[in-house]
């Protein structure tokens, strides 16, 4: 009698393979892109209920002339946390979720190209917040302002640890945002499916990718601007000291140069899930692909050549000043393009008014906004008059939360399905898209005439009898009208989570590739690697019948933890990738870092160099070699 052993499906075999660890290991030592997506969306929220509890603080203060719920040291502390809360804190990281989560699904790979590497980007940017928010339990808060203008940062105008809290959270941040850029560079390059051509790409793929670019050629100048602010503090250099030969303006260029590509770095991913959008609820293919991809690089690439126009009002000669102020206005061009191809993309669909496209209908009302007050700012006279009122916030808000957060909810409400297996409720969405539409408008507009009629930025409290009073009311009310539609998404969150419709693996009828997998996907995301033939995969039979299919049931790639690797251009496959296993190696060269970060910041050398040498030794530890299973192994 012979015996015979029963294959193991592919399936489960797969899943062994690139399953997280089970227990605390687990949680530490993961490098599925999929845990670590939703980790950044989940700790980007947090930073941006963090960032709304300072702004409610900030609104109470200025409803009515004469408060004094905050003294005018604690509104600037406070001022400031909320800056570097939501600019760098939530904005960016919070579409790196998206990304993370979502790349190798769009593409058609197992994971990131650099997992581990990838795990160090969300650990490093967790620990820089905490960092960051340490300065609260100590009351050492930076107070001079997100933008710290020099010399009001110098240890004579800010004394404490504040403003080293935010020199050093900033560098660390920065480690973080630029291992995810090389990372998403790298699995863009060698990491898509067979077929998935430059051309075929999903143009969130497109914004990432720009963005990816600019965080590696912007960065460093922060980086070296608040490495200037800590020696300026603590070491007795004078980069930032006119009076011993150096100059207040050389952090605003520094600052401003990396500032403003850092504008597009949240807006691009932004606009390319609303790009991917649309069609789906429109029920045809998005007009003019090749030009909004156009755009979308265009536009990364001009943001570096407009920072002049944050500094018109510091004495820069007219012909500077006039060639960035050019500069700002061509650079409108590519964002007209894009709102184009939305609009008629719209006009010449079937759209469905399900909660994702209603906030990607908002989104595109307040982009227009928010671009038309910016665009003024570029003209140098119009800017003089302006500056540092509240037209100014009034523009930053409608960039970086009517464009940044709507698309945020619209993803959100795209994509949960795809990440849970359940549906957001539709009539609690409607409730949230309302209260946060009217509240933004009703809280934010306001802001312009608030400006024109002369408010300046950056106070505290002002006198009555200005005229400022009743639209600072409205101002916080509709602040706080649009705090309840947030509050709404994470009830239907919670709700959802527990009794939200099942999805199925592709609810709204999407043609990319993530919605070609079950939802929530399972660890090795694809079965079998597709082989990509077009744009649309899950389209193709209903746009061009007799035009070559894409094959969803390519290679299994089931010898250990695998990915095709492919060309750069034509993603032709040339080899295969072997992903690395779960490990801890992430975890502790980020905290690591945060002990030297703690040493710098206590001015307590002997910390920062245990610090040094654990890094040092996490380091080898990283690149030690190691014998990866052998192929086929399972266990």
């Amino acid at each position: 009698m012979t015996t015979g052993t029963t294959p193991v499906p592919l399936d489960e075999r797969l899943t062994r393979l690139w399953r997280t660890a089970p227990g605390v290991y687990g949680v530490f030592a993961t490098v599925d892109h999929k845990v670590i997506g939703r980790r950044y969306l989940v700790t980007s929220v947090v930073f941006l209920l963090l960032g709304g509890i300072e702004a409610a603080l900030l609104r109470v203060q200025l409803a009515t002339s004469g408060m004094r719920l905050l003294s005018p040291a604690m509104y600037d502390a406070v001022f400031t946390m909320h800056g570097l809360t939501m600019i760098f804190w939530y904005a960016a990281p919070v579409l790196s979720g998206f990304s993370n989560y979502l790349w190798p699904l769009m593409l058609g790979a197992r994971d990131m190209a650099c997992p581990r590497a990838n795990a160090l980007s969300y650990w490093t940017f967790l620990m820089s917040g905490i960092f960051l928010y340490t300065s609260v339990l100590l009351g050492q808060m930076p107070d001079a302002g997100w933008f710290a203008y020099a010399p009001l940062t110098g240890i004579a105008y800010s004394p404490g640890l504040r403003m080293d809290f935010y020199a050093i959270g900033l560098v660390f941040l920065g480690v973080s945002t630029t291992v995810g850029a090389v990372n998403f560079l790298v699995t863009i390059f060698r990491t898509r499916a067979p077929g998935m051509s430059l051309d075929r790409m999903p143009i969130f793929v497109w914004g990432t990718l720009t963005t990816s670019f600019a965080v590696l050629a912007a960065t460093p100048a922060l980086t070296v601007a608040c490495a200037f602010l800590y020696l300026d503090r603590r070491a007795g250099t004078r980069f930032y000291d006119a009076a011993a030969g150096g100059s207040a303006l050389l952090w605003q260029h520094l600052f401003w140069s990396f500032g403003h590509p850092w504008v597009y770095i949240v807006v691009l991913p932004a606009m390319g899930m609303i790009s991917d959008l649309i069609p789906t609820f429109c029920r045809r293919p998005l007009v003019g692909y090749p030009f909004v991809a156009l755009a979308t690089v265009s536009t990364g690439i001009l943001g570096f050549g407009v920072w002049v126009h944050h500094m018109f009002a510091t004495g820069i000669p007219p012909v500077a000043t006039s060639f960035f102020s050019a500069a700002s206005m061509v650079i409108t061009i590519p964002s007209a393009v894009a709102v184009f191809a939305w609009l008629a993309t719209m006009w010449h669909g079937r759209p469905v008014l399900r909660t994702p496209m209603l906030f990607a209908a908002g989104f595109i009302v307040l982009f227009v906004i928010g671009g038309v007050s910016g665009v003024v700012t570029g003209s140098v006279a119009y800017d003089w008059q302006v500056t540092d009122t509240y037209f100014v916030v009034a523009h930053l808000h409608y960039v970086l939360i009517g464009i940044n957060v709507f698309a945020v909810l619209a993803g959100f409400y795209y994509w949960f399905p795809k990440m849970t297996g359940r549906m957001l409720d539709e009539r609690l969405g409607r409730v949230n898209f309302w209260l946060m539409f009217i509240g933004f408008g009703v809280g934010f507009f306001p802001m312009h005439t608030l400006g024109l009629a002369g408010m300046p930025r950056r106070i505290y409290s002002y006198h009555p009898g200005l005229g400022w009073e009743w639209q600072n009311l409205w101002v916080t009310i509709g602040s706080f009208v649009f705090a309840l539609g947030i509050a709404a998404f994470l009830v239907n969150v919670v709700y959802s989570l527990r009794r939200g419709a099942e999805a199925g693996a592709n609810p709204w009828d999407a043609p990319t590739l993530e919605w070609a997998v079950p939802s929530p996907p399972p660890p090795h995301n694809f079965e079998r690697i597709p082989i990509v033939a077009s744009r649309h995969p899950l389209w193709e039979e209903r746009l061009s019948p007799d035009a070559p299919r894409t094959q969803l049931e390519g290679p299994a790639l089931d010898a250990g933890r695998d990915t095709p690797g492919t060309t750069a251009l034509d993603a032709e496959a040339d080899e295969v990738l072997r992903m690395p296993e779960d490990t801890l190696w992430p975890f502790a060269l980020a905290l690591t870092l945060l002990v030297i970060c703690y040493g710098l910041v206590a001015g307590r050398w002997w910390l920062a160099a245990a610090g040094a040498i654990g890094l040092a030794a996490t380091i080898v530890g990283w690149f030690w070699p190691v014998r990866h299973q052998p192929s086929g192994a399972a266990t």
